[in-house]
């Protein structure tokens, strides 16, 4: 099972339970706090999974490794290419 079928199986189970709890289909009395916390829980939790999201990204980027090996020879690369495209007669 791809991340993707386990996300839309766990979204369509979520979904479903509070479709069942706010409509009433379960024969559940809710409390009046209970009943006005469950109809806007959708928009909480899509603005608590953004918020998750942006501070994921800004960790990552905060956190991220500069490879300078990998960056000098990049670097020594093209000069190299450089040499040998002027030995041909090419001009920068």
């Amino acid at each position: 099972m791809t991340k993707l079928a386990q996300w839309l199986w766990a979204l369509a189970l979520l979904g479903s339970a509070w479709a069942a709890l706010t409509v009433g289909a379960l024969g559940l009395e809710l409390p009046s706090p209970c009943r006005e916390v469950l109809w806007p829980l959708p928009a909480y939790l899509l603005v608590a999974a953004g918020c998750y999201a942006l501070g994921t990204v800004g960790y990552r980027v905060a956190t991220f490794h500069d490879c300078e090996d990998a960056a000098l020879e990049l670097q020594n690369h093209i000069q190299e290419a450089r040499a040998d495209l002027r030995r041909r007669g090419l001009r920068f």
